[in-house]
């Protein structure tokens, strides 16, 4: 009866979300009110003791999981937003693409450079960073939204190739199950599919766009702090893979290193100005993670994560990697990963390549499958769950291609 409710509590916050724009409820604080409310029937129903104390422990360890993924957010989208506002993204856009550009073509660059960004830092800045490019051309709605789902599959789709672009691949990676050099394949069906996408996308595209001029003058303070940035992410991925050190703490030291540039560089009256950046952190962004976090730590809690597990085993690998990489589209793609890594299944080189590949883009069938979209859907207003769905066809066949590409390329040289 308790799971029935709690699954019944999962499906009304989704509901929640496609529904947003009929009930007017924003989903931020529907899906944080339904994941409290499912931790506090779980305790409600633990009946006191060791079931309590268990329950507790479960609830701290999500928390501290939400607690991490909310200050790497905070300390990346404050960098963002801080060199958002001072322009520097726009200028780096200036430098890197043509003032005017036709819209195929700018979709296949953009494709390109969320793709290859995504493959060496982590998908939340690469998406940040990436929609940061939209805003300095001038496109129309439609057109932006499609810009937005493109970079949504892309950045997805670059993190899979390398253990610092995506959270599962790590995983994947330390459990032993494959090597850096086999993962390195997975590049070119993940550039494939991309590619394919962006060609679907812009068969209908017809004109040029121009760059938003720039006439914002910046100061040495704020080159430094985009210094700090790159830094930071260069770092990060150097510092995690030589000792081990999480992303979240090389972010917190960039960041703090940026205030303490600040304060030495600027009287208090600037320095104010620089704290005042904070603000300008979307929080519906993080209400919205926190709340889909706490439902799928409460799936997870329940045993339906391990009741996928059972599934998973019952069917042809191959198949079965296929189908979990949709399933990420719903429920997260870490502890869904974490929870087939803990069943140990047998599978050979190929089939654990599927696997990554799988539950690294199967996400971005659905707006509300991997942190880009939930950042994108927060960031663009004309990208809702309900418009999105109108591309699933297209991300769909984007996803076969890219899978069986993974498939043919991983059974020709491990098979």
């Amino acid at each position: 009866m308790l799971h029935t409710f709690l699954i019944i509590l999962a499906v009304l916050a989704l509901l929640s979300i496609i529904f947003e724009e009929v009930t007017h409820l924003n989903k931020a604080k529907t899906t944080l009110f339904l994941g409290c409310v499912s931790w506090v029937a779980l305790f409600m129903a633990a009946g006191g003791g060791e079931h309590t104390e268990l329950v507790a422990h479960e609830l701290n360890e999500n928390l501290l999981e939400i607690a991490t993924l909310w200050l790497f957010l905070m300390s990346t989208m404050t960098f963002v937003a801080y060199l958002n506002a001072k322009g520097m993204i726009q200028i780096m856009v200036q430098k890197i693409f043509p003032q005017r550009v036709s819209v195929r073509m700018l979709m296949i660059q953009v494709a390109l450079f969320a793709l290859v960004l995504s493959a060496f830092c982590d998908n939340v800045t690469a998406t940040l960073v990436s929609l940061g490019l939209l805003t300095t051309f001038k496109l129309d709605k439609q057109m932006r939204r499609r810009m937005a789902v493109l970079i949504i599959f892309a950045v997805n789709s670059g993190g899979v190739a390398l253990i610092t672009g995506d959270v599962t691949t790590l995983m994947i990676f330390l459990s032993g199950h494959v090597h850096i050099s086999e993962l390195l394949i997975l590049f070119i069906p993940a550039a494939a599919s991309v590619f394919l996408l962006a060609i679907l996308f812009s068969m209908n595209a017809r004109g040029e766009v121009s760059t938003t001029p720039i006439n914002r003058a910046y100061q040495p303070v704020d080159i430094a702090i985009a210094a700090i940035f790159f830094i930071t992410i260069i770092m990060t991925m150097v510092l995690n893979v030589l000792f081990g050190i999480p992303p979240v703490l090389t972010f917190l030291t960039g960041l703090s290193v940026m205030f303490l540039v600040g304060h030495t560089i600027r009287s208090d009256k600037e320095e104010t100005k620089i704290l005042e950046y904070i603000r300008q952190v979307e929080y519906d962004t993080l209400l919205f993670f926190l709340g889909i976090l706490l439902l799928v730590g409460m799936l997870k809690e329940i045993g339906t994560l391990e009741l996928l597990t059972e599934v998973y085993a019952m069917h042809d690998p191959n198949i079965s990697n296929f189908v979990t990489g949709m399933g990420s589209a719903i429920l997260d793609n870490v502890p869904l990963t974490a929870a087939l890594l803990k069943a140990e299944p047998v599978l050979s080189t190929p089939e654990w390549l599927g696997l990554t590949y799988a539950v690294g883009v199967g996400g971005s069938l659905l707006v509300i499958g991997s942190a880009a979209g939930i950042i994108a859907m927060s960031k663009v207003k004309e990208l809702t769950f309900v418009t999105y769905l109108k591309y699933v066809p297209s991300l769909l066949l984007s996803y076969v291609v890219g899978y069986a590409l993974t498939l043919l390329i991983a059974y020709q040289f491990y098979g």
